[in-house]
This record gives structure tokens, sequence and C-alpha cells, in this order.
């Protein structure tokens, strides 16, 4: 992989970073991770986020912004974003244009971040929010915030180059992000956690209300992704009721965090089936996986369902409780309610069946009297 790596002379965090990532390649010239990654350093004048069409004649497959970050409310932080802009142009770059994002390598160095960070900062994505828009290549900026005091620090300098050379892309799910403030904390919290790397991230405040299917299409497109993630806390019901009616017309499904925290052990094909499935038995329905693992074969069972009723109205919450102990998928309707219907792999499926009654029933025994009489309970 060949990187480019961009800073303004006229940025003190930038050189400060550029300094330290040349200073890591003198010390160690292995130092980064992946063998087969170069670097080449580009250095310009004025302010990045003005650099429209700067890497038209790079020969690259990423370009990586080395950059300051300003806040109205200083905080020591270090952080990774796309470009572009929802709306207006206010910081560089056109209206309504979004640059090529990196999620695998965004993700990559987020969570190096994480690893190298000094001690009073923190680390997060930010969402997208200025220029430059007219990029050729991925790209994401990689930031020291929030004052001149930060943008100097050495330290701070070290812990950034150092992730930027160590990052190393995992399996990544490429997402978009909708909702939250401007430092994305549910999407920075999942992609320290999960396969889930994300691109492109609008916020709440400013940027949800611009999203319309154009914009979510360009924010899927510029990012690679294969699907969506709202903050449904951070968005009003009107506006997440709009952008899954545009996120469906684009037939990207949206994933909650617990979908996506269950694909750390599926493949992408092997959770779509389960999708493809789960709809066929109920449109419109939510897939809860529990300890599935691989991939292979899938199949709809169900428990005894006079069993299942009795055993879902005497206790509820233990029967999904008990239901994270087995290899299955369980779903629900749109309203959340459980259905009695289960996705396996076939080569389980007797089994998980024969798991599932005998949960029902510990159940119905642990809070009614209960007789048994020629095998009936």
């Amino acid at each position: 992989m060949k990187v480019a790596l961009i800073n303004s002379r006229d940025d003190l965090a930038g050189c400060n970073i550029r300094h330290q990532i040349e200073q890591c390649l003198s010390e160690d010239p292995s130092h980064a991770l992946c063998e087969e990654r170069s670097y080449d350093f580009f250095e310009v004048s004025g302010r990045l986020i003005h650099a429209a069409g700067i890497d038209a004649d790079i020969d690259a497959d990423l370009v990586i912004f080395l950059s300051r970050h300003s806040s109205v409310n200083p905080v020591p932080v270090l952080t990774v974003h796309a470009t572009g802009n929802f709306g207006a142009a206010e910081l560089g770059g056109s209206p309504h244009s979004l640059a090529p994002a990196a999620p695998a390598m965004m993700q990559a160095t987020l969570r190096a971040l994480s690893q190298h960070f000094p001690q009073g900062y923190r680390v997060s994505y930010e969402v997208t929010h200025h220029g430059p828009t007219e990029l050729y290549h991925p790209s994401f900026f990689v930031e020291i915030g929030s004052t001149e005091k930060e943008w100097v620090d050495p330290v701070a300098g070290r812990a950034v180059a150092e992730a930027v050379l160590d990052a190393t892309p995992l399996d990544a799910i490429p997402l978009i992000g909708i909702g939250g403030t401007h430092y994305a904390p549910r999407e920075t919290a999942i992609a320290l956690s999960t396969r889930g790397a994300f691109g492109h991230i609008a916020s709440s405040l400013r940027q949800v209300a611009l999203l319309d299917k154009d914009m979510v299409e360009a924010m899927i497109v510029q990012s690679g992704a294969i699907a969506a993630f709202i903050d449904r806390k951070a968005v009003s019901r009107p506006d997440l009721e709009r952008l899954t009616t545009i996120l469906d017309s684009l037939n990207i499904p949206r994933l909650s965090e617990h979908e996506i925290t269950a694909l750390d052990n599926l493949s992408w094909d092997t959770y779509n089936a389960i999708r493809d499935l789960a709809g066929g038995v109920c449109p419109g329905s939510r897939c809860f996986v529990h300890g599935l693992d691989g991939s292979g074969s899938l199949t709809v069972i169900s428990p005894d369902l006079t069993l299942f009723t009795e055993a879902k109205r005497c206790d509820e919450p233990a029967l999904i409780s008990g239901l994270g102990h087995l290899s299955l998928v369980h779903l629900t309707d749109e309203n959340n309610v459980l259905l009695p219907y289960f996705i396996v792999f076939c080569k389980d499926s007797s089994e998980l069946i024969n798991a599932l009654n005998t949960l029902c029933v510990k159940i119905i025994r642990n809070r009614e009297n209960t007789a048994t009489e020629n095998d009936c309970l």
C-alpha cells in the first residue's frame, strides 16, 4: 500500500506529526507493522481544508492529512475523520459534496490511537464537517486538538505518528453513521470494540436534517458502506422514520450496535442470509445473534409452540436470557415482540429444538406449580 502523508507548513500540529513520523522511520525503518506499506511525504502552504485536487498527481492508494483540530470548547483530543460537506461549504470544499473515505484504515488508526494516546487526551472520530471534497483517492484527517499547547506537544505528535505507522486494518465492516454529537461517541465506541468501521458520519445537531436520499447515497458510495448505523437515542422519531425509508429504498440495512457486535464471528454473507430468512418469516423483523460462529447452511426452527407461549407468559426476560447460552438467532417483530422462530445452522437444528424445549420447561417449572404425566407437562 502506498500512503501519501500530507501536511501544511503553516499547521503546527501537522508539522509536529510529520516530524515524529520521520523520526520513527529513521529510528526503525520497519516500524510499520505492514511490511508492504510505503510512505511519501508532501508539504503544502495554506490550510488543508482548501486543498482541492491536491492528490491528482500523487501515486498513492491512500491519503492521510496530518492536521490540527480546533474547537470552541477546547479539550486535548486526537481525532480521525473523513472530509466533506452535507450542506454549505463553511470550511472548505464544495457544498453538498463528500470525498472518498477509507473506513478500514480510519478504524485501524483510531484503534491505534487508543493504544498510544498520552495521559490527559481522549480519542474519537469526528463527524464529516470540512473540506477538501474534490479528492481522487480514499483519504482521512488525523488531528491533534485543540489548542496550540497540544498542537506542538511532542508526546501527542509521537502518539499520532506511532498510530499512523501501526494502524493495521481488521476484516472491517464498512458503515456510515448517523446521529450523535460532533465527536460521534457511539460510532467511536463501536469502532473500538467491533469490526464496524465508519466512513462518513453525520451529527444530529445540524447535519441529520440535511440528509436527503441523494446525500445518504453519497455517504454510502463514498464510504463503500454495506450498512448504516443510526444512533436511535440521538435522532428524533420523524427523522428516524424518514432515514429508515431512505435506507430501505437504497437496499441498505440498518444495523443496531448489538447487531454489529454479533458480526464479529460471522461473515457478511452469512449475516445477510440470516436477515433474508428472518424477512421471510416476518417482514421487518429484527435479528439477535447469540453465540453463532462460522458459516454453513441455515434453517428456521421453532420449539413446541405451547411450551414457548407459556414460558414467554411466565417469564419473558428469563427466556430471552436463556437464549444467550445457545448458538442461534432469535427474532422479534418491529415492535420488539419475541417471535417463536429461531435461525440456526442446519447441522445443529435437532439439538437446538430440544434445548429450546428444555429451556421453556425449566422456566415454566420455576414459575408455576407443575406435574408431569405420560411425557406431558
